[in-house]
């Protein structure tokens, strides 16, 4: 299989015409920013052959939803030139033609054992997406064998998402290749899954992050992909401007919890709500919740064994960010910092954390859901 370019893996192909002109050639990054477990990745037994014809018809779904989304409102983008509306939240054009195959019932179908997870960008998916596979897999590999896919592989490529990797590039994969169950994440909010996950009752994990942490780190991230592309860093007031209008990738960022959070509710045995920070603090007693919504509870033996504490050490920040396949280098490292609680008080000023919990206070009134570190 052809190695992919630093370009195709931010999506290049999906851009809108201008948006590749403004991006330009000058992206393409050198070998040694490619992701190493890319060419192998276990989702890309999804793009199985096809033939021209096949081929030239997926283009133009693509190119069709492309046409939609160019009607649609839109702002400037975090690290695009614009992100676009689409059925009450801002979408960067790279995702949204996706997002819209996906949610076309001719192109996705889910399946009653699909486990979906859900989360706004930079509000632990990395980790989660670790933890599930970890959790779900662990009959099938050694958790502390240096052969555990986490070992060679990011989480990413182990928890593919949806509009990020698998509904993109004109391409539409067929995902019953995968085993079952299907471990797929996303950035969609609640409002916009696909139909078919709401009336087969998938579970759906979903993770929040308190607002000043998720949008510190996804200021950090930005920056660091604008960088590569040899652009200039986005100040950190205008990114905080754009964050409190709502104005972000997948946001508005309390629309998007609430949706999810408001159907944890009504529907428990269908959605389970997890707080990053929660854990943070007692990850043990959280993994084995998590077990225990996705149908494979941890035995009494399995406890006693320390299976549990096992998987913590392997999905730990230390582990992921020091394995192979993240390390300095990748493409994939990027997606590691600190992963800390509380980081965004040395960024942001007091007038800026008071608009922020404001705005928080505000949006959440009445929903029983509180986002504080």
């Amino acid at each position: 299989m052809r190695r992919l370019s630093f370009k195709r893996l931010i999506c290049m192909d999906a851009l809108m015409e201008r948006e590749k002109e403004e991006l330009s050639l000058s992206l393409e990054m050198p070998k040694t920013y490619l992701p190493i477990s890319m060419a192998d990745a276990p989702y890309l037994k999804c793009f199985v052959p096809k033939t021209e014809e096949q081929q030239k018809e997926e283009e133009n779904t693509y190119k069709r939803y492309e046409e939609t989304m160019s009607s649609l409102p839109r702002e400037k983008g975090w690290f695009t030139e614009h992100i676009y509306r689409h059925q009450g939240f801002w979408y960067p054009s790279y995702y949204l033609p996706g997002v819209m195959v996906v949610q076309d019932q001719n192109h996705f179908q889910a399946h009653a054992s699909d486990i979906l997870l859900a989360t706004s960008p930079k509000c632990g998916t990395t980790w989660f997406s670790a933890i599930v596979f970890a959790v779900v897999n662990r009959k099938l590999y050694t958790i502390s064998s240096q052969k555990h896919p986490l070992c060679t592989f990011s989480p990413h490529d182990l928890v593919p998402r949806l509009e990020h990797t698998l509904y993109i590039n004109n391409r539409i994969p067929d995902l019953d290749m995968l085993p079952s169950p299907r471990l797929l994440g996303t950035h969609i909010p609640y409002s916009s899954l696909p139909q078919s996950v709401l009336d087969l009752g998938c579970r759906v994990i979903y993770i929040c992050r308190n607002p000043k942490d998720t949008f510190v780190s996804m200021w950090h991230f930005i920056n660091k992909i604008r960088a590569a592309m040899s652009k200039s860093p986005l100040p950190l007031e205008e990114a905080f401007d754009m964050l409190c209008a709502g104005a972000s990738d997948f946001g508005p960022f309390w629309d998007h919890a609430l949706g999810y959070w408001r159907a944890s509710l009504h529907r428990p045995q269908c959605v389970l709500f997890l707080k990053y920070e929660e854990m943070k603090a007692d990850p043990a007693v959280h993994v084995e919740r998590l077990a225990k919504f996705m149908g494979c509870p941890f035995s009494s033996e399995e406890v006693k064994e320390g299976v549990v504490d096992d998987i913590i050490r392997l999905c730990s920040f230390e582990s992921l960010s020091s394995s192979e396949v993240n390390k300095p280098g990748s493409m994939l490292k990027f997606y590691f910092r600190q992963g800390k609680v509380g980081d965004s008080v040395n960024y942001l000023t007091s007038g800026m954390i008071e608009r922020l919990e404001q705005i928080t206070e505000n949006k959440l009134h009445g929903s029983g859901l509180t986002l504080s570190v």
